[in-house]
């Protein structure tokens, strides 16, 4: 049964393409985390990004790469997905500076989305 209050998904950028560049296992997972996010639940391999309020991050593995993606939950009435990308960084688990300064920006031009939107 589908529930009747689904939140539609806004992609920011470029996320949209670049998940369609990932593995099939891997866009099944992310797909699937979203899924749940568009109906107010969270998929068991999602995190809150630190240093963001309302930012999650689904981590996919497959074989030996990790993907994730991240998506701002509490603007408006949209999921807005901000990034896809693959975690190429050997230097522990956190986020690459990179990474995270697109993720800013996106995450910024959301919330104008959104607020334009109300």
């Amino acid at each position: 049964m589908i529930p009747s209050d689904i939140k539609p998904v806004a992609w920011i950028g470029s996320s949209h393409q670049d998940l369609r560049k990932m593995p099939a296992p891997v866009q099944d997972d992310i797909g699937y985390a979203l899924w749940l996010a568009q109906t107010g639940e969270t998929y068991y391999n999602t995190k809150s990004l630190k240093g963001f309020s309302g930012v999650y991050e689904i981590i996919s593995d497959y074989q030996t790469d990790t993907y994730r993606a991240v998506y701002a939950a509490k603007l408006g009435d949209r999921i807005f997905v901000l990034h896809a990308f693959q975690k190429k960084s050997k230097q522990g688990i956190a986020t690459p500076k990179k990474e995270l300064d697109l993720i800013r920006r996106r995450f910024q031009e959301a919330q104008v989305l959104a607020k334009e939107n109300e």
